[in-house]
């Protein structure tokens, strides 16, 4: 059973995460929706255009992911989930949406815990090295003087 996974996020970003995962995943379109919450509209009409975002993907599980707990997208989210059936996580991230597409036929508690893997470890520091086998260039001065 293949599990669709709705995202609710502030306006574009719902749509361009959609659109990074199609680049990698362009055969998930039918069971990946966005919604973009916009500034100008109530919560109310957030919440029709989530549910009818929600119908279209006509799945019986369904992964919804959130920007950011606490905000409009998500108060919207928790109004569609009944915790059995669709579960919500807030902090979405490419690579826990990435993660999610991966493993969308297993069972909906276990992308859950996936999910939630991969966007924790897709956030890491990264250090600034140098290229392999190439000497780090020192800054000499001298080199940028210029005579007029």
């Amino acid at each position: 059973m293949t599990i669709g996974i709705l995202i609710i996020a502030h306006a574009p970003l719902a749509h361009a995460l959609r659109q990074s995962v199609l680049h990698v995943f362009p055969d998930s379109a039918s069971v990946l929706a966005a919604v973009d919450i916009q500034p100008n509209l109530s919560p109310e009409e957030s919440l029709a255009t989530a549910r009818i975002a929600m119908a279209q993907l006509d799945t019986p599980q369904m992964l919804v992911l959130t920007d950011m707990f606490g905000a409009t997208p998500c108060n919207v989210a928790q109004k569609l989930v009944d915790g059995l059936n669709n579960k919500l996580i807030a902090g979405v991230n490419l690579p826990m949406l990435l993660r999610a597409i991966t493993y969308r036929h297993e069972p909906l508690d276990t992308l859950v815990g996936r999910a939630l893997a991969g966007g924790v470890q897709g956030v890491m520091p990264v250090a600034i090295t140098a290229p392999q086998n190439q000497a780090r260039r020192r800054h000499d001065q001298s080199d940028h003087d210029h005579q007029q």
